[in-house]
């Protein structure tokens, strides 16, 4: 409490907290999970899809790090079935902060029969679970970091910061240890590794508003663009070399954006007109569904395919 000089009084610790931005507050516990996890863990990678979230994870990251380099790699899973936009933002952006990238493909796992090819129109994603391990065992990665929030699916609710898993990779969210008080501990035993999850407590509506006050660039498909489009499963998927109309189906020009990146085969549109930040943050403002939700057939199987692939060793 402070008396001004007219003599009324002002809360001065109300004051300071009004200053500081919840963003702020997000940024710095992100950072603080981040450097702990680099600090305990000897080999940590950061995943990296191109998409929104690890767009944001990997600008924490730089931050955190900030003035030398990342003391890690980068690694994208390469389904084979991204969008193009997507891959050259990668490229760009791996090449102006000139860091490590490690792409790890699921067409290699394919070729060496570590996985059955789905066909030319068939979903990958399922498939990145054993790429993913394959280059963690490759490069005896102990930590890896994630974008993945828990507003986006019930199972991702589940996950801890620290999401540890066992020798083959697994995830048994009954054997997470506690993180009371934001307390963290990163130990792993040989041959196990953990996933670190800094953006855990933010929402969509966070990220797109960090975005903002960070001018951070993103995938042109992030914004609204006419495209053509095929209605299938309540989801409006692009038209590519991987995604033609069945019969029945007819091809729509459409205003659409993406709310997320993933396999083409897998990941639909939605009808938008926004073209920027504020619009899209208005729009988000007002969504009562995750964008996962919205928009992925893959996690459209079962109420559990996310925790299903989870305990499999999934992101």
């Amino acid at each position: 409490m402070r008396k001004s000089m007219d003599g009324t009084v002002s809360n001065t610790t109300t004051s300071l907290t009004e200053r500081i931005d919840h963003l702020d507050l997000l940024e710095s516990h992100a950072i603080f999970i981040i450097r702990e996890v680099a600090a305990e863990c000897e080999r940590p990678v950061l995943l990296f899809s191109g998409g929104k979230d690890s767009a944001v994870l990997l600008h924490l990251a730089v931050k955190a790090f900030l003035p030398g380099k990342l003391p890690f790699p980068i690694m994208h899973v390469d389904t084979g079935h991204n969008f193009p936009e997507v891959i050259a933002y990668r490229d760009a952006i791996v090449e102006e902060l000139d860091e490590r990238l490690i792409v790890a493909s699921v067409q290699e796992s394919i070729d060496k029969g570590r996985v059955a090819d789905p066909g030319p129109d068939g979903m990958r994603n399922r498939l990145q679970t054993v790429t993913l391990l394959d280059a963690i065992n490759e490069h005896k990665f102990d930590a890896a970091f994630g974008g993945a929030r828990r507003d986006e699916d019930k199972a991702r609710a589940k996950e801890r910061v620290l999401s540890f898993r066992d020798s083959f990779g697994q995830w048994d969210p009954r054997r997470q240890r506690p993180e009371l008080w934001q307390l963290y501990q990163g130990k792993v035993s040989p041959g196990e590794h953990l996933r670190g999850f800094p953006l855990s407590d933010w929402t969509e509506l966070d990220i797109w508003q960090y975005i903002a006050r960070e001018k951070l660039e993103l995938p042109t498909i992030y914004y609204a663009h006419e495209r053509d489009v095929i209605e299938r499963d309540g989801m409006l998927l692009a038209l590519s070399e991987w995604v033609s109309p069945r019969p029945g189906e007819t091809v729509e020009r459409k205003l659409v954006r993406f709310r997320t990146v993933g396999d083409a085969t897998c990941t639909g549109s939605v009808e938008s007109s926004a073209s920027t930040i504020e619009d899209i943050i208005a729009e988000t403002a007002l969504s009562t569904v995750s964008e996962r939700g919205a928009t992925r057939a893959d996690d459209k199987f079962s109420e559990t395919a996310m925790e299903d692939r989870k305990r499999e060793g999934y992101f």
